[in-house]
């Protein structure tokens, strides 16, 4: 569901947070969708209205829809605009599943690298898991 006002509710981007601009904007969008506060069928901000609301280029806001439309998140209708995917909820978790597996993968590597052995890194993962999952219920991020 998109907000009354019609503007797309992801968090401020900035050259100082990591990433690149295109890739704040897939990964608010992709957390909107996650998060269930856009649902299949809402419609999107154009090009220019999303580049205007975050105070970015067109082109940065175009890369981040073609990459978004790639990963069958969301899809364009000429004429009519872009909306989010039936499938995209869906899409979204596998593309997270993936990244988080990548991302696992990589920190044990870091960690046999480190000289830490299996019972090591377990302990450290289910300490991180902890904390995660007490600053997701206090913050629900």
């Amino acid at each position: 569901m998109t907000p009354p006002s019609g503007r797309l509710l992801i968090p401020p981007i900035s050259p100082a947070a990591p990433g690149p601009l295109y890739q704040q904007i897939v990964d608010g969008v992709k957390r909107e969708i996650s998060e269930g506060r856009l649902s299949p069928g809402s419609p999107l901000p154009s090009f220019r209205g999303l580049a205007q609301q975050l105070a970015v280029s067109v082109i940065t806001v175009k890369r981040a829809y073609e990459d978004l439309e790639r990963e069958r998140i969301i899809y364009r209708r000429q004429g009519l605009g872009t909306f989010v995917a039936q499938s995209a909820d869906d899409r979204s978790r596998q593309v997270k599943s993936a990244r988080a597996q990548v991302l696992l993968l990589d920190a044990i590597r870091e960690a046999r690298e480190a000289g830490l052995r299996d019972a090591d890194i377990t302990r450290l993962f289910r300490q991180a898991l902890s904390r995660g999952a007490a600053t997701y219920a206090r913050t629900g991020h």
